[in-house]
């Protein structure tokens, strides 16, 4: 207990995993909160200050398992182990306690193991460092450095705090870590723990640009950072607190370490988060990630390339030669569908290089983390030979440098690791069993002793018996006595006489017979008992030499990895194209945008999956493409009218989703599409409160529409949808105008704008780059067919009592609602004789009841008199109210339909009206 408490106090704020024999043991607050976390028996052990010491503990075995679940609830945790044998001990003492030290801190950002992590998700730990006027506003910037331990991936980059909720949704850490002052910022705090990240305080010292500085040129071996571009002194201070962190929680040992990337935001089209939770890029609003976008396209075969496949959707680039790149892959991939079947049946056996060399490194690794790298190294070679094949038709230069990453490394490595490695891996290097028979003679031997034990002990009784010419004998084994020779009572005699018994000592006298042992047996069975701990014990020497040659390749190793992530990507990238009929899009340097036939790529595979019929696709041209091609609208900025349910927000989004898939370097839902690159993508769709803030759906929906107009340049895409509607009509109107009117003469963005309110259609009328779209429907029988399909105009109609009648509410509420609404369309022309308006006319819904048999005659009589009159004093009035010369046909034929609603509803037999 006291070694327990020493070692306690000096993690305070994790759970200690006290390793005792076979079992980690909790003990103290430690054990009460882990039996919770867990939902296992919580016990007690011996007494401290006269109080019983409460216990739990998990088997080692099932480490992982429980570990994995402490973790997700949010604890840390240190493991303490055994540094010696309990028989080293003893050695020292007979009540030597065993040495114990703890040899990791894990925590949710510095996971390794396969059972913790997510194999198609990166596992970012990032420190954030804020400049001082960081918390004083917007106006400040943050510093970024972001480790996944598990792979190496390493990235680093500078934003405005603004940026900053973007930036932590696209990196999507699993632990964060700040100086105490930055979690003090409940906004920052919100942001971390949106996307699912712990925030862990370090000292403020912790951030120091010259440490880092130092840190980060002995992890990369160099001896000046010019090489990699050169950092800012805020990074190199994230930089070295990340660095810190690592070495305390790794205990000293070292992880790999990619050179790091810049992430600055011009080098990527900057999604900020809203946005990225509206268009549902990498999870649905509800958590999932069937639905996203990012399920859609994920046609890869390994882990390391679904993870490349995300990192690309969330970081699309915002470098035209570096798409196009990306996009030749793709499309030679496409086109050449032997090779990319060749090369997707080789990758299927891909293992997981980077993270199996990563645990290699950090000294916990397993025999399978070899032999992930040998068969890794077996892949790459096929994969690189399969390209090479294809360089007579003109392999692009991305595929080129692939191949060239894949045939460059490890030849020598792979032959090392197939003499020495076996194909049945155990799951822990402890196990033993690993090493290919052959390989070592003095392991073969130590085996052959272990394994063949019974056959060494037939030979060396059939030995005895001749030499004592007693047929009975026989050589046994116990767990008391080990091996020893046993004979039946009446046979003894001559064994524990002259001349025998010096050879042959006695042990035990049982009632039927007597036991006996033997100088040799004693030294054969030694030799048996070590012979397994000598074996086991060679294959260390083993492991350690193997992962010693492993470490030596290690950055090759790293590139190796990458390409195949790579090309996993590409190819499945491909694949989706030929599946999906998706076309290359146009990316350039322009600010043209033209999408033709575009779909939805989650909507069309979900209707196809439903067998719902096909996706209806829709022009989207916001800007001419700089060909000079015909757009039928000319405006960069679209008013898209309609009823709800017509497919109004469905078709902002696939526009926002074809231009993250075209500039992520992907193929396009679309007959064509020409994308002018986007500096930053703003959508701002759907409803949602924030009331942890204080933020009503109409406030959330201020800040993010405000964020969207002072963030907005030219070269960003903007897709908004009922903006205004959370508040009073004219107000809610007057902000939608005044936003048009801003983006139209400010921000001057490529814009969609979809809305009720019909009277923005007018804009188009006094602003040059404003065009109305509609979304087509069709009238049947008092229903509305939705055709889905986008043409040029406005709509004059919202249809929502036919969308709530298709919704299914009561009969009585949608013919109310008809009969209010017919007041209300003529309200704005005419008012009541005396000034009031039109509802002051209308009875309550409640006081229509139809007339019962317990209902006065006459008041029912002075009740439809009244109605009678509010009915002909509305025709009287719609009649005035129309023009004739100043109706289209489709005005005339709705107007008819009007009147012939108001005839129906009179119900007062006066031949007046």
């Amino acid at each position: 207990m006291a070694q327990y408490l020493e070692i306690r106090a000096a993690n305070p704020d994790c759970l200690l995993f006290y390793r005792m024999g076979d079992f980690y043991e909790l003990f103290f607050e430690d054990a009460v909160a882990a039996a919770a976390a867990l939902g296992i028996v919580l016990t007690k052990r011996g007494q401290h200050l006269g109080e019983d010491i409460p216990m739990c503990g998990v088997p080692v075995h099932r480490a992982d398992e429980y570990l994995e679940r402490l973790i997700r609830g949010g604890f840390r945790v240190a493991v303490c182990e055994q540094l010696e044998d309990p028989a080293q001990a003893k050695k020292r003492g007979s009540k030597v306690l065993v040495r114990r030290a703890v040899v990791r801190l894990v925590t949710p950002g510095t996971l390794t193991e396969d059972s913790l992590l997510d194999a198609k998700a990166r596992n970012y730990l990032t420190a954030v460092f804020a400049k001082a006027t960081s918390n004083t506003g917007h106006g400040g910037a943050l510093a970024l450095a972001s480790l996944d331990i598990s792979t190496g991936e390493f990235e680093v980059g500078e934003i405005s705090i603004a940026d900053f909720p973007g930036e932590i949704a696209r990196l999507a850490p699993g632990e964060v870590i700040a100086a105490e002052p930055l979690f003090a910022d409940a906004a920052i705090n919100q942001w971390i723990a949106a996307v699912g990240a712990a925030a862990t305080p370090v000292p403020s010292a912790s951030f120091d640009s010259l440490a880092g500085e130092r840190l980060l040129k002995a992890q990369l071996k160099v001896a000046d950072l010019a090489a990699f571009g050169g950092f800012s002194r805020p990074e190199l201070a994230a930089i070295g607190a990340l660095l810190k962190y690592v070495e305390l929680t790794q205990i000293g040992k070292s992880p790999r370490l990619n050179p790091p990337r810049r992430a600055a935001p011009g080098h990527r089209l900057v999604i900020d988060a809203p946005t990225r939770a509206s268009l549902e890029l990498m999870r649905t609003q509800a958590g999932e990630r069937r639905g996203s976008l990012l399920a859609a396209i994920d046609r890869t075969l390994t882990a390391p390339g679904a993870r490349e496949l995300a990192a690309r959707l969330s970081s699309p680039l915002c470098d035209a030669h570096a798409i196009n790149r990306r996009l030749d892959a793709v499309g030679y991939l496409r086109d050449n569908e032997r090779l990319r079947e060749k090369v997707r049946v080789g990758l299927r056996a891909a293992p997981d290089i980077a993270r199996a060399v990563s645990r290699l490194q950090l000294q916990r690794g397993s025999p399978r983390d070899l032999g992930a790298v040998r068969d890794g190294l077996g892949v790459a070679a096929t994969a690189a030979r399969q390209l090479s094949a294809s360089t007579g038709i003109g392999l692009p230069q991305a595929l080129a440098e692939l191949e060239a990453a894949l045939s460059g490394c490890g030849v020598e490595l792979k032959q090392l690791l197939e003499r020495a490695l076996g194909e049945d891996l155990p799951l822990l290097r402890r196990e033993g069993g690993f090493v290919r028979p052959g390989y070592r003679a003095d392991l073969d031997e130590a085996r052959r002793l272990r394994e063949d034990s019974r056959s060494v002990m037939v030979e060396l009784e059939a030995k005895y018996v001749a030499h004592t010419t007693i047929k009975s004998l026989k050589v046994r084994h116990n767990n008391i006595l080990g091996f020893y020779i046993e004979v039946p009572a009446a046979a003894a005699r001559p064994l524990l006489s002259e001349p025998l018994n010096s050879t042959f000592r006695h042990r035990q006298t049982m009632a039927g017979a007597v036991r006996f042992t033997t100088a040799e047996l004693s030294q054969t069975e030694s030799r048996i008992v070590l012979a397994a701990e000598r074996a086991l014990a060679i294959e260390q020497d083993v492991f350690a030499e193997l992962a010693g040659a492993i470490a030596a390749e290690e950055r090759a190793l790293g590139e190796l990895a990458a390409a195949l992530a790579m090309l996993d990507c590409e190819a499945g990238l491909a694949e989706l194209a030929s599946e999906q009929s998706y076309k290359r899009p146009v990316v350039d340097d322009s600010t043209a945008f033209a999408v033709r036939g575009g779909r939805h790529p989650v909507v069309e595979q979900a209707l196809k999956a439903a067998k719902g019929g096909a996706f209806i696709e829709n022009d989207c041209v916001l800007a001419p493409p700089a060909s000079g091609e015909p757009s039928e609208h000319g405006a960069r900025l679209w008013l898209v009218t309609g009823p709800n349910m017509a497919g109004k927000s469905t078709f902002l989004r696939q526009n926002a989703l074809i231009t993250i898939l075209a500039q992520m370097g992907s193929f396009v839902p679309a007959r064509s599409a020409h994308i002018g690159l986007v500096d930053r993508l703003y959508s701002r769709v759907g409803a949602a409160d924030d009331l942890a803030r204080g933020r009503s759906t109409f406030m959330v929906e201020m800040v993010e529409t405000a964020a969207i107009l002072n963030g907005a340049s030219p070269r960003s895409l903007v897709i908004l949808d009922e903006i205004g509607r959370g508040t009073a009509t004219f107000d809610g109107l007057s902000i939608a105008w005044a936003v048009v009117e801003f983006l139209h003469e400010n921000s001057k963005a490529r814009a969609l704008f979809a809305t009720h309110y019909h009277e923005l259609t007018a804009l188009s009328r006094r602003l040059a780059h404003v065009a109305n779209v509609t979304m087509q429907v069709r009238e049947w029988r008092d229903d509305i067919v939705f055709l889905h399909k986008v043409m040029a105009g406005a709509a004059d109609r919202s249809y929502g009592i036919q969308v709530a009648k298709l919704a299914g509410l009561p009969r009585a509420v949608i013919e109310r609602a008809r009969e209010v609404l017919a007041l209300l369309e003529r309200q704005d022309r005419r008012m009541g004789a005396a000034g009031e308006p039109l509802l002051e006319d209308l009875p309550l819904f409640a006081t229509r009841p139809s007339p019962g048999p317990s209902q006065d005659p006459s008041q029912t009589s002075s009740r439809g008199a009244r109605a009678a009159e509010a009915h002909r004093c509305a025709l009287i009035a719609a009649l005035q109210a129309l023009n004739p010369d100043e109706l289209t046909p489709r005005a005339a034929l709705e107007a008819l339909y009007a009147l012939k609603e108001l005839a129906v509803a009179e119900q007062n037999p006066n031949p007046t009206c």
